[in-house]
């Protein structure tokens, strides 16, 4: 079994290609006659079998005539493929479940155009996709694959094929672009846990008017935008940075979305699944919430890259060092 592995290795170029872009030369492409080609060139043996035995000129010019269109059909077939250029793109986060969409940049440097490849993940059990490559242009390809659990996903290599133009023959390639996604715990709704109220960290979070103003400092990202001080940006925009409101006087709520406070007897999936719907429910919320997990604390903040970041540490937990 090793041995044929080592095989497999080495007539298909099987693993990651790390220097991009991924070029499809002659050596990196594979081309087989289809069902339909070997029943076309099986008619021919017979159609020159019958010519040959009631001695028809004119069958054997028609024999010849095929065998050359098939012939020329292969050649195109390979020069569908030959030479184009591959770079990956930046999948999208999703949720485990869901469908990851990753991201193929095809080039094309040749004047003819490239009609109907075929992308497919080798090992995914996802549909395949079409596209059509202009001359001299390129296009992006979004290529579908099942997330089925937490953590980085890789698809692993992608099988490009043709039968263009007679589909007489398929040509394909086994190309491995460094394509990778982070999938998300699949988020459980649930209760928030209860509020902690903190002394004030900066700017008010409530509108109830009983905090005093106490001046200006420079704006972080996790602050919102309704804080900042437009005014006093406008005075002075194109020599410091922004600016948001202090307030004193006041307490800010935060919530601490802590993996103690999940279901000790609940197995820990389950509880990184409950801790991605706390996540959501407090963004969706519009509260300052921080993450603690038994390896890693986050900060309290409120926006989308923090979301993000809570997300990615959750899909992550126990797989820093794996």
């Amino acid at each position: 079994m090793r041995a044929s592995a080592q095989l497999r290795q080495w007539l298909f170029r099987l693993g990651r290609d790390e220097r991009l872009p991924i070029v499809l030369t002659q050596r990196r492409i594979f081309i087989l006659p289809t069902r339909a080609g070997v029943l076309f060139a099986t008619v021919l043996t017979v159609m020159l079998i019958g010519a040959i035995n009631y001695n028809l000129s004119l069958g054997h010019a028609l024999v010849f005539l095929l065998a050359g269109v098939g012939i020329v059909g292969m050649v195109h077939t390979f020069r569908n493929l030959v030479g184009l250029r591959l770079r990956p793109g930046r999948a999208e986060p999703v949720f485990a479940g869901e469908i990851a969409q990753f991201p193929l940049h095809v080039e094309n440097p040749r004047r003819e155009a490239r009609i109907a490849l075929e992308f497919a993940f080798a090992f995914a059990k996802a549909t395949g996709v079409r596209a059509d490559i202009p001359s001299d242009g390129s296009a992006t390809v979004f290529l579908p694959c099942p997330a089925a659990r937490r953590g980085r996903l890789d698809p692993g290599r992608v099988t490009l094929s043709s039968r263009y133009p007679l589909g007489f023959f398929r040509a394909w390639s086994y190309p491995h672009p460094p394509l990778v996604c982070i999938v998300y715990p699949q988020a459980l709704d649930t209760p928030l846990p209860p509020v902690a109220a903190v002394a004030d960290k900066g700017y008010r979070q409530g509108a109830s008017g009983q905090e005093d103003f106490s001046g200006l400092r420079e704006r972080q990202p996790s602050d919102p935008p309704r804080h900042i001080a437009w005014k006093a940006a406008a005075r002075d925009l194109p020599h410091r940075p922004l600016l948001v409101k202090q307030f004193a006087g006041g307490a800010d709520e935060e919530l601490w979305l802590d993996w103690a406070l999940t279901p000790a007897d609940a197995d820990g999936e389950t509880r990184l699944s409950i801790l991605a719907g706390w996540v959501l429910a407090a963004e969706a919320r519009g509260a300052r919430y921080g993450l603690a997990l038994p390896a890693r604390r986050i900060a309290p903040a409120q926006g989308h890259a923090h979301r993000n970041a809570c997300l990615e540490a959750l899909a992550l937990h126990g797989q820093e060092d794996a």
